[in-house]
């Protein structure tokens, strides 16, 4: 590589190159591409540039992880055989994080098992409002030297003062209540957080708090949706009290399958979410909060962090 590194260097990988580089650019790192070609059995081949330096960042979210984390892991591991000596991890959502205890005998705890894969090649891990339960520091899921939780939750307040005249925030379920609350309180917005009752992966049930829903603008809030059932349920109850509009608001865009459409016969207006996964609903850079993290993470490794 003949561009001078001794700045840091920044490796992206194809389907999240755009953000990789955004993130290079606000951090003052110089950006470079990790190669992937995937063969006709499923196979990838993972290519690094030949010499590379001490300090090396590698950018991926981990968004249909299976594939992810395998390639991954042959980048990580390369680049330590390629001269760098400390590797940190930007993976703005970080996958695996839901199931944190074997719920039925023989369970694998994919929480624990993924975040001790991370733990054996990267230094520092740096990701955005990770779905976590029972377990509440980024580091007992993730055991690094140095681990960074940021959260979106400002750039969504900023984001919605900008865009409603006066924002009504509705949490799906108990997990989404801390988001909506520490968004609520940056500008005084009202909100309530309903109650969910889950059935299966895509059977839920809600039940909404007392609230005067009529004529206001309603934005669902929450970190990640996948199916949108609960999204679309909740929608689906507001949507008897006659509100101006329906909105949602997600750090995590997954939106599997027909998602999107049901939301919107459900009654949903519009879709906005970060670009911590790409879709079309993204509205919410994270390279200004996610450099200012970089920034701080040379130097010594310290206790885990949390970045709002």
């Amino acid at each position: 590589m003949t561009t001078d590194t001794r700045a840091g260097l920044l490796l992206g990988f194809p389907e999240y190159r755009e953000q990789a580089r955004a993130l290079a650019a606000a951090a003052g790192l110089v950006y470079a591409d990790v190669r992937i070609h995937h063969f006709p059995d499923g196979e990838s081949r993972v290519q690094l540039p030949p010499q590379l330096p001490a300090e090396v960042t590698l950018c991926r979210s981990l968004d249909h992880p299976n594939a992810r984390l395998v390639e991954l892991e042959l980048a990580a591991a390369t680049a330590l055989q390629l001269g760098a000596r400390q590797l940190t991890l930007v993976a703005p959502y970080l996958c695996y994080m839901r199931q944190d205890i074997a719920f039925h005998p023989g369970e694998a705890v994919s929480q624990r098992i993924v975040g001790e894969l991370l733990a054996r090649r990267f230094h520092t891990l740096i990701t955005v409002d990770p779905h976590l339960h029972r377990v509440h520091r980024l580091d007992q899921a993730v055991p690094v030297p140095r681990a960074v939780s940021l959260s979106a939750y400002r750039a969504m307040a900023d984001f919605l003062l900008q865009r409603f005249d006066r924002p009504f925030l509705v949490g799906p379920d108990a997990e989404s209540e801390q988001w909506v609350r520490a968004i609520a309180a940056v500008h005084g917005f009202d909100y309530r957080v309903a109650r969910k009752e889950r059935r299966g992966d895509r059977d839920v049930r809600i039940r909404l708090p007392a609230g005067d829903y009529g004529d206001r603008q309603l934005v669902l809030v929450d970190d990640v949706a996948s199916t949108g059932r609960t999204l679309e349920q909740t929608a689906l109850q507001l949507r008897a009290h006659r509100p101006a509009s329906i909105s949602v608001l997600v750090t995590h865009a997954l939106f599997v399958d027909d998602a999107l459409e049901r939301l919107r016969r459900a009654g949903i207006d519009r879709v906005y979410s970060s670009d911590s996964v790409p879709h079309p609903s993204n509205r919410l850079p994270l390279a200004s909060l996610l450099a200012g993290a970089l920034s701080q993470t040379a130097g010594p490794a310290a206790e885990t962090e949390k970045t709002q």
